[in-house]
């Protein structure tokens, strides 16, 4: 068989066997193999992801969380991981220690995860249902409210005023959100009422 080979092709051919000749006697003969049995699973893949804001401070960054478990189907969804989201003004992507640390503040087992109640006199913490805590706060509210009200001044003006309880705002919110919470409070006549980012 007669093969005929131009000069451009030799050039080619001995070239990219001087290539393989060299990184095998540097010891990259098996690297292509070897990255490729290295290669894990991309960890994100099946994973569900979720938009949220940080917990810890005023500043409000925005997180994705990744969580795997499909819900519809009865499953537990797990968190796997948690990132900073580069589509958020505030942040863009960037996240403090302890937002970049969010993981094990979420998955840790000393984590209070439902509500708690300390009877007077007790030196115990006992669990109750969200229900009943909700239900409690709700009436511990509106019996103070009914006791402690203040509809008129001495002068007889309306004042609609409720002295005797403090509201703390989240400021880790939409400002739709803040915008309710003001209206609710100052309906109800608090006058103590401030937000979380100065304190």
């Amino acid at each position: 068989m007669n093969m005929e080979l131009s000069r451009r092709h030799f050039l080619k051919m001995a070239g990219v066997g001087a290539a393989g000749t060299s990184l095998g006697a540097f010891g990259f003969a098996g690297v292509e193999a070897a990255q490729a049995a290295a290669i894990r699973p991309y960890k994100l893949a099946n994973t569900t992801e979720t938009r949220n804001t940080c917990p810890y401070c005023s500043v409000a960054c925005g997180i994705i969380m990744y969580s795997k478990g499909d819900l519809k189907k009865g499953e537990r969804a797990d968190i796997t991981h948690i990132e900073g989201d580069i589509d958020h003004p505030t942040n863009r992507g960037t996240l403090c220690p302890k937002g970049a640390a969010l993981h094990d503040f979420v998955t840790s087992k000393t984590r209070i995860t439902v509500p708690r109640v300390r009877e007077p006199g007790s030196d115990e913490w006992t669990e109750v249902s969200w229900d009943h805590a909700l239900d409690r706060i709700a009436r511990l509210m509106k019996d103070d409210r009914d006791a402690n009200f203040i509809a008129k001044n001495k002068d007889g003006t309306a004042v609609n005023r409720w002295t005797t309880v403090g509201f703390l705002g989240a400021s880790a919110t939409t400002n739709e959100t803040a915008f309710l919470t003001y209206k609710a409070v100052r309906s109800m006549g608090i006058l103590g009422f401030d937000n979380q980012a100065r304190v």
